[in-house]
């Protein structure tokens, strides 16, 4: 039995930017083990895998080495390929069943929306040594769940770290977001992504992070409609519609290859 398997660019409509991401499209929910192994076979930041549940389709995001509650970039490749397919009429949102709820995803206008629970950061004070190694001092500190986020003045500065992913490793925490207004044309704000925890030392474009991103940008800029750019050395464009308790992020994405699991 053959399964099918794709690779798209999410975040981006051009080919080998963006983030890139696998999906496996399952006739039913697979063995952990084996999606494990294959995420690790694909070594991406996060292979997908869907099937079909009714009322919508059943979503699971794995990195190579485990699996995670949410993930942005999956999702959104993976509604492109359900749609591109045809599985989903182009027409037709798409529920999927999560291990962080029912998330939908929709066409509006030229983009893929994708609707995600809100997330907040709360201030905290960080040691010496998480910021020796991340490279530069934040103006300032907070914390979302276990992921760390820091704020800098300069969008330069964010542009610029290179830190070093072992000593991060040795800190307590799951994820690092480098965020800075942005002084570049059309967009509001910039941001980079560190997760050595999970075996992802820079993700390229991080859906997920715009949860608390988004919300946090919003308040401190004034407005509900952010336009962002993630500047890893790939970059990608993430649009952010923040309402109540919900963020919506949008994004582009084409598919580099589709092939076939023996």
């Amino acid at each position: 039995m053959s399964i099918p398997i794709f690779q798209v660019d999410a975040f981006t409509d051009k080919l080998f930017s963006g983030n890139p991401a696998a999906v496996v499209v399952l006739e039913q929910q697979a063995e952990t083990a084996w999606m494990q192994s294959i995420a690790r076979e694909m070594n991406l930041s996060e292979t997908a895998f869907v099937h079909p549940q009714q009322g919508g389709y059943h979503l699971q995001w794995f990195t190579p080495q485990v699996e995670v509650d949410l993930c942005g970039h999956a999702t959104l490749a993976t509604a492109h390929i359900l749609w591109q397919t045809g599985l989903v009429k182009t027409a037709d949102p798409i529920r999927f069943f999560t291990r962080s709820g029912w998330l939908t995803a929709s066409q509006r206008n030229d983009l893929i929306e994708m609707d995600f629970p809100s997330a907040s950061v709360e201030p905290v004070d960080v040691t010496e040594e998480l910021i020796t190694a991340v490279g530069v001092r934040p103006d300032f500190t907070y914390i979302s769940g276990d992921k760390w986020l820091f704020e800098y003045a300069d969008e330069s500065i964010v542009r610029g770290l290179k830190p070093d992913f072992m000593a991060l490793k040795q800190r307590k925490g799951r994820a690092l977001s480098v965020t800075a207004p942005s002084f570049t044309p059309g967009f509001d704000f910039v941001s980079r992504y560190f997760a050595p925890w999970i075996g992802i030392d820079e993700d390229p474009v991080t859906g997920s992070a715009h949860c608390f991103l988004g919300p946090y940008w919003a308040q401190k800029l004034g407005k509900s409609y952010l336009t962002a750019f993630q500047a890893s050395s790939r970059g990608g464009i993430v649009n952010v519609r923040v309402s109540g308790d919900r963020t919506y992020i949008g994004g582009k994405a084409i598919t580099v290859f589709a092939g076939e699991l023996q």
